[in-house]
């Protein structure tokens, strides 16, 4: 184990797999120069072990960059598109949900579209109403298509390595104010985290908070405000969106008989109402309160800092609200 931040461990991983494998290859923009302040941090360096070939500067083109991978996906190939922003993949949407995620379905398994679409998400200080969205949602909707979110640098490394190794099309998405997290990372390079499966970030018996990405941090932070005054939280980290490890959930709700889901998307339509009403369907019976969800209004994410901390969900609206499903 060696403790890297977010965007090194991602790095390693998908080195790692070029390593092993010569079929995978990155393209995407500026990916060359290795620019901080970007997801294109997560190559520097990248081009001098592999070489322009495997290390690839697109135009500033979102449909060229997916529409290139899907035929090379389709042709052999293991292509990791870097869309830099979710915001900027709606340019690439035709080539990713319309090609990559139904070919397999329509070729009646003939061809497989093993790639991966990287699209960084959420609000990062500053960035305003065209960098900072969250559409995970979106992309769950999309039958063909594998939807991962980690939340952790160890996370960020095990899933990229099976988001890669996967055969069907794969949407990560790296939360951009994770990129400098700090955890431990292990240094194994067959060390893989299965697509599909939750982390139990926290064990407890009185409420269930069900979270992914950056958010799941945060109702870990949550949780320990709430072990101060005798709540007991257990945080599931999703990991993954589709699939999604309901079996982990389930069995923390019929533990708890509570559940609490926030996501930094905006409420109307997120993926937290999937969860709520699987839940719902599934464990009605069992339920002590009624599901509760937090999301962002519907609006554009904001500029001015004063608004955009009103906008965002935090540590205290999820323990708040925690206290409010506990009449505490």
């Amino acid at each position: 184990m060696a403790e890297m931040t977010y965007a090194d461990a991602v790095r390693e991983g998908l080195a790692e797999e070029m390593r092993r494998d010569r079929l995978v290859w990155a393209l995407g923009e500026d990916l060359s120069t290795g620019h901080t302040s970007s997801s294109a941090s997560q190559y520097k360096g990248l081009i001098d072990e592999f070489g322009p070939q495997r290390i690839v500067n697109a135009p500033i083109s979102e449909s060229t960059i997916m529409g290139s991978a899907v035929g090379a996906a389709v042709a052999g190939t293991r292509p990791i598109a870097d869309l830099r922003s979710i915001d900027f993949g709606m340019c690439a949407i035709d080539e990713l949900v319309n090609q990559a995620a139904k070919i397999r379905y329509m070729f009646g398994g003939q061809a497989r579209v093993p790639l991966m679409a990287r699209m960084a998400i959420g609000a990062r200080r500053g960035a305003a109403a065209q960098h900072s969205q969250s559409y995970e949602a979106w992309f769950v909707h999309v039958p063909g298509l594998i939807v991962v979110t980690p939340a952790t640098p160890a996370d960020g490394k095990g899933l990229l390595k099976s988001s890669i190794r996967c055969d069907d099309p794969v949407v990560f998405m790296e939360h951009k104010e994770l990129w400098g997290a700090k955890g431990e990372v292990s240094a194994d390079a067959d060390h893989l985290v299965p697509l599909g499966q939750a982390r139990m970030a926290r064990m407890g018996s009185d409420i269930t908070i069900v979270a992914w990405s950056r958010m799941a941090l945060l109702a870990e932070q949550a949780a320990a405000a709430l072990a101060a005054d005798g709540i007991d939280a257990e945080v599931i980290d999703l990991r993954t969106l589709w699939p999604w490890d309901r079996e982990a959930v389930f069995t923390s709700v019929r533990k708890t008989g509570r559940l609490l889901v926030p996501q930094e998307a905006v409420l109307a339509g997120g993926f937290a109402g999937e969860v709520a009403a699987t839940v719902a369907e599934e464990l009605g019976t069992v339920l002590k309160t009624p599901i509760r969800r937090l999301g962002a209004p519907r609006m554009p994410v904001p500029y001015a800092p004063p608004l955009e901390d009103e906008y965002r969900i935090t540590e205290k609206h999820i323990a708040g609200a925690a206290r409010a499903m506990l009449g505490r």
